[in-house]
Order: C-alpha cells, then sequence, then structure tokens
C-alpha cells in the first residue's frame, strides 16, 4: 500500500473544511490562502485552489470582490456568504467530532 497515495487523500477530504477556516476568518485574496496553508504544512498549487474556490462560489457559500492593484490587475478578493458561513459551522462541528473520535481510538492507554 502507498503510502503518499493515502495522505494526500485525507489532506484532499479536509482541504475544503481548511480553506473556509482561512475565509471565515476574513476577505482573503488567494495567495494568501497559498501563503497560509504552506505556513501550516499544508502546500496547496493555484492549479486545486482555484478551481475549489469557483465551485464553493458556484455553491452560493463565498462571494467575490475586485480591488484594483497599484503594482498590477485588479485582484478577486474572496469572502463567505451566509449560506457559507452555516455550512462552515457545520463542517466545524462534524470535524470536532471526526477528531475527538479518532483521538479517542489512537491514544493509547
Amino acid at each position: 500500500m502507498n503510502i503518499d497515495n493515502t495522505a494526500s487523500q485525507m489532506r484532499k477530504g479536509i482541504l475544503e473544511f481548511c480553506i473556509l477556516s482561512i475565509i471565515m476568518q476574513g476577505e482573503v485574496y488567494p495567495s494568501d490562502i497559498i501563503e497560509k496553508m504552506k505556513a501550516a504544512g499544508m502546500n496547496i498549487f493555484e492549479g486545486t485552489l482555484y478551481p475549489l474556490l469557483t465551485r464553493l462560489k458556484n455553491a452560493g457559500l463565498l462571494n467575490y470582490r475586485w480591488v484594483e492593484s497599484s503594482s498590477g490587475p485588479p485582484r478577486k478578493y474572496f469572502s463567505l456568504t451566509e449560506s457559507g458561513a452555516a455550512f462552515y459551522k457545520e463542517l466545524e462541528t462534524t470535524w470536532k467530532e471526526i477528531a475527538h473520535s479518532v483521538n479517542a481510538i489512537t491514544q493509547q492507554p
């Protein structure tokens, strides 16, 4: 069995929750999401992030606004909609339940 594949699947499963967690903290530019993910030890590439942001926006969970930039083209900043905030809270509850269960199973007596 390939540990890299299993680890990758585990990361993919929590990717959406992590990205929404970052956006929940306030309006954010995609490169800021990438930086925060890398700082936490979870590398994500633009080719993964942008389609996910588009899917979340199309699902009504995110809004964006264009902000003019003095150093290039306008930038798209993302924020959660009310539905996105509610969805995030549900994911947060689910994450806490899963983390609690996994900790209970994996802790040594």
